[in-house]
């Protein structure tokens, strides 16, 4: 059983039991990879990707997004799981831009504790492309521990649908 002293640091949960022996819970980390074939070359799905104006509704559990500048924009994700709204906004940092094969992200939660990272890839085969898209949460504190059944369900659903998604868009407009 465990009190209501907490102590957080970047690594773990410190809960103390009520013999304030220390109990170690590790950050709650999810990742999502999906790869898809598209039957266009590889500069088309870099004109499509690189352009996040023609594919964030895209985004599973988009509400909204507001770009600060080339490399930096806030996104509001609002969804229900279980009968539970929540609405969640997120920083996103554009880390690395490599034309026309990568396109590297940090997250940070703004009103969660979460961070996380992900990238877009993209493969010439022969006038298809194979893209990828990863995205990996981790997520902290007490909420972090709660959110850990979600966590790990919306992760993976999310890089899969958004690949989906973003494939067919490439398909259909090229």
């Amino acid at each position: 059983m465990y009190n209501d002293r907490s102590k957080f640091n970047n690594y773990f949960i410190e809960m103390y039991n009520y013999n304030f022996d220390v109990v170690k819970v590790g950050i709650i980390m999810a990742t999502g990879t999906h790869t898809v074939e598209i039957p266009v070359d590889v500069q088309a799905v870099w004109d499509y990707v690189s352009d996040l104006e023609k594919w964030a509704t895209t985004v599973p559990a988009y509400k909204e997004h507001e770009i600060i500048n080339d490399k930096q924009s806030i996104w509001t994700f609002e969804g229900n799981v279980k009968g539970i709204k929540k609405t969640i906004k997120a920083q996103v940092d554009i880390t690395e831009w490599n034309e026309p094969s990568n396109i590297m992200f940090e997250l940070k939660g703004l009103t969660d504790n979460f961070k996380g990272s992900g990238h877009f890839t993209a493969t010439d085969l022969n006038g298809k492309t194979e893209m990828t898209c990863t995205v990996e949460v981790h997520a902290g504190g007490l909420s972090g521990a709660m959110l850990t059944p979600i966590i790990k369900w919306a992760v993976p659903k999310v890089a899969s649908r958004l690949t989906e998604s973003i494939a067919r868009k490439i398909a259909v407009f090229s």
